[in-house]
């Protein structure tokens, strides 16, 4: 089978696209032949090097997609570590979903990682309405929230679950006609960070209070930066490094609002049945209420793979980038 091959580490550059074995399948697995990919800043990580628990290379690239079931022939959906860039793969049965009809399979493929990683880090902050470790008794639910990257995948997923949820949301870009776009999805306040320093403009905008919520995926300084834009007792959501640094956390700054930095990672959360099963209870109510709807920015042969990578590499991308396999 032709699969998406990271032939050693260095970058996009480093991927080819190559004959391949097809995937064994395990106890528990479903295989499924793929029609598209979705591209994601941890599948460039990959390529460089710095996504934890990597094999050695040669592997196929890849952590989301959407094909034909083997036998049934349905449409599904999934999410795994690494092998979706292929023909042919091979997924947990617990993480594969039906894709919905009015979808297509371009959107499918850009959904697993993007939805669920939003989704979780609105129920890490108390946002949903479910559960979760480490609420204050009767504390009321955060309404604002602060999210980075907002034009990005997991951005515009953010920017429709909030809107659902009725939160009042603040997002940073590079560019005023990204933001206007992400405003169309119920974004209220865009801050491009290239013209104002968004700690600063986030002070403006709440009147000196703050956020309830920032959901951080650059690290270095801004960490500490998110820290100093929350409210009192508001969190961070810690979901990635894309600056390459390690965040820098201002202990003074969570003193002094009684706030935290809590960390999400979706390879880890996907292994909690329970805590997956209940957010696609969710977000299949959502989906089927057509409320949620993919964006897609490019959509490419996996042959120009090359191009996809490098517009995550340099910023460039909105919404989702998707391969087309099949």
């Amino acid at each position: 089978m032709k699969a998406l091959v990271i032939t050693k580490l260095g970058g996009p550059e480093s991927l080819a696209v190559q004959e391949m074995p097809e995937p064994q399948v395990k106890p528990g697995q479903i295989l499924v032949r793929a029609s598209a990919g979705g591209l994601n800043f941890a599948d460039l990580m990959t390529t460089q090097g710095g996504y934890p628990g990597t094999p050695a290379p040669p592997l196929i690239a890849g952590r989301e997609f959407c094909g034909l079931e083997e036998g049934s022939k349905r449409r599904v959906m999934g999410y795994l570590q690494w092998g979706a860039f292929a023909e042919k793969v091979a997924a947990n049965e617990n993480l594969i979903w039906p894709v919905p009809d009015h979808w297509s399979d371009e959107q499918a493929a850009a959904f697993p990682v993007n939805y669920f990683t939003a989704y979780l880090a609105y129920w890490q902050a108390g946002m949903t309405g479910q559960p979760v470790a480490g609420q204050m008794p009767g504390a009321a639910g955060p309404r604002r929230a602060l999210i980075h990257a907002v034009a990005g995948g997991v951005g515009t997923a953010a920017v429709q679950i909030g809107h659902i949820l009725g939160i009042e949301m603040y997002g940073t870009s590079s560019s005023d006609e990204k933001l206007a776009r992400v405003k169309a999805l119920g974004l209220r306040h865009g801050i491009n960070y290239k013209r104002e320093d968004y700690e600063e403009a986030v002070k403006t905008l709440t009147r000196g209070e703050g956020v309830d919520v920032v959901f951080e995926m650059l690290g270095g300084e801004h960490t500490a930066k998110s820290i100093r834009c929350l409210r009192d007792f508001g969190r961070v959501i810690q979901y990635g490094s894309a600056t390459g640094k390690a965040p820098q956390l201002d202990v003074r700054g969570l003193y002094a609002r009684s706030a935290m930095v809590q960390g999400l990672w979706l390879t880890y959360l996907s292994q909690r049945r329970e805590i997956m099963d209940a957010a696609w209870k969710q977000l299949a109510e959502w989906i089927e209420q057509k409320k949620l709807t993919p964006v897609i920015g490019k959509v490419l042969p996996m042959s120009n793979a090359v191009e996809g990578y490098k517009l995550l590499e340099e910023g460039k991308n909105f919404g989702k980038v998707v391969l087309k396999i099949g």
